[in-house]
């Protein structure tokens, strides 16, 4: 691989983007398009508009970490100067189109499957240049908007087939990602013990949020819980070990558990509205994101 296409691929977090996709798995699981009987049986639609919105979701979250580097490119210069964008491999005008370009495609491909999802679409795009543009870099606004982009992705899945009632679902990556987001505020410089132990609280909560949301709303109430343990153990200890010895490196990890372990929790929600063989699917993006974070960064 050359290395300004391995550049413009670090561009796009490669290890990130099945993250993505399992936030639509999960949706369109909660949504009911996976029956329960079947093992992997689609409900009232076909399988084409289900993958172009998998495909929708990958493109927006890739277009949004490219120009979230083009808009930092300022701090990047003087903290991160071996980026792509910094070191001069990735020329900033054609970073600056291929974000456009990728979140267009995103656009389309969402609307291309329906009214509904592709409007979601656009409010998510729009909440990704919040966040890349101004809301990051304030303490709270920051993490919080970064939460509702994930959100919104998982609300994209959940509108497929134009039901909404099981929205409250959309609060538990909101409320996740604004405690990893947190955390990622002291990757540069550490000294974040305060915010780890506020992500703590925060990831309790969405755990036992998680519990309730699915004794409400869920037909499978066993599964689930092998995933979410799993989960509880992926974000916990690299967690610990950061606050402990509270470094910039152990706060790069315990970031990078929690982004790959979003794939953990939509294998909880999915495996709790439709059967073990999604969730066991949706799991085995995890590997496939740990194998291309030890080739790309993942923050």
């Amino acid at each position: 691989m050359s290395p300004r296409l391995k550049a413009y691929l670090q561009l796009c977090r490669p290890a990130n983007l099945p993250t993505a996709a399992a936030d639509v798995l999960a949706g369109t699981a909660i949504s009911g398009l996976f029956a329960v009987e079947g093992a992997f049986q689609l409900a009232d639609i076909a399988v084409l508009p289900f993958l172009l919105l998998v495909m929708a979701s990958v493109f927006l979250y890739a277009g949004g970490v490219v120009l979230n580097d083009v808009f930092d490119i300022e701090i990047d210069r003087v903290e991160r100067p071996e980026r792509p964008i910094p070191s001069g491999i990735v020329p900033l005008g054609k970073a600056r189109s291929l974000g456009f370009v990728l979140l267009a495609v995103g656009i389309g491909l969402a609307f291309f499957v329906g009214k509904t999802t592709g409007l979601i679409a656009v409010f998510l795009a729009l909440s990704i240049l919040s966040y890349d543009k101004f809301a990051k870099h304030h303490p709270i606004l920051g993490p919080l908007n970064m939460g509702v982009c994930r959100g919104l992705n998982l609300l994209m899945g959940i509108s497929l087939l134009g039901t909404f009632q099981y929205w409250p679902y959309v609060l538990l990556p909101i409320v996740f990602i604004f405690a990893v987001t947190m955390i990622s505020r002291g990757e540069v410089h550490g000294k974040n013990k305060g915010n780890i132990l506020m992500a703590g609280l925060l990831y309790g909560m969405v755990i036992t949020a998680l519990v309730y949301l699915h004794y409400t709303y869920a037909k499978n109430d066993f599964w689930y819980v092998l995933f979410l343990v799993l989960f509880g153990l992926m974000v916990f200890r690299p967690l610990i070990i950061a606050y402990r010895n509270n470094t910039p490196t152990h706060i790069k990890n315990a970031v990078k558990s929690g982004v790959l372990s979003i794939v953990l929790l939509d294998a909880s929600l999915a495996v709790a509205h439709s059967n073990l063989l999604l969730g066991i699917l949706i799991v085995l993006l995890l590997p496939l994101s740990i194998f291309l974070a030890k080739q790309f960064a993942v923050t």
